[in-house]
């Protein structure tokens, strides 16, 4: 079965740097966009970043170009590295894949999130 699991949250302060990662298994991982996103309290769901099977990506334009998404489909697993930070970007992030190859598909399946908190 798909399997996602986050690690890398934690405790930063702000202008400081976080890289979360997500390791995956159960399916072809190489033939699957993946995705961040990231829920904070008391709001909804939100992406943060979308990698294509072929590499391609796309940022929320909130973001500010602060973070990086990347993968490495020999160890299944795609990152996320987070310059910068800000409070507003405390959440739990998710790693998702998606149900196909490219950017315009959705998510499909979900990690159990990992917390990212940061202080100001």
């Amino acid at each position: 079965q798909v399997q996602l699991v986050e690690s890398g949250g934690g405790l930063v302060q702000a202008g400081g740097s976080l890289r979360v990662s997500c390791t995956a298994s159960g399916f072809a991982f190489g033939m699957y966009a993946m995705g961040w996103y990231r829920q904070a309290p008391g709001k909804g769901r939100e992406l943060v970043a979308t990698i294509s099977s072929g590499g391609l990506t796309y940022y929320s334009e909130s973001l500010e170009n602060r973070f990086t998404i990347s993968r490495e489909n020999v160890k299944n697993s795609v990152s996320l590295q987070m310059r910068n930070l800000k409070p507003e970007d405390t959440a739990v992030y998710y790693c998702a894949r998606h149900r196909g190859p490219s950017l315009q598909t959705n998510p499909e399946y979900w990690g159990q999130g990992t917390q990212v908190t940061v202080s100001s």
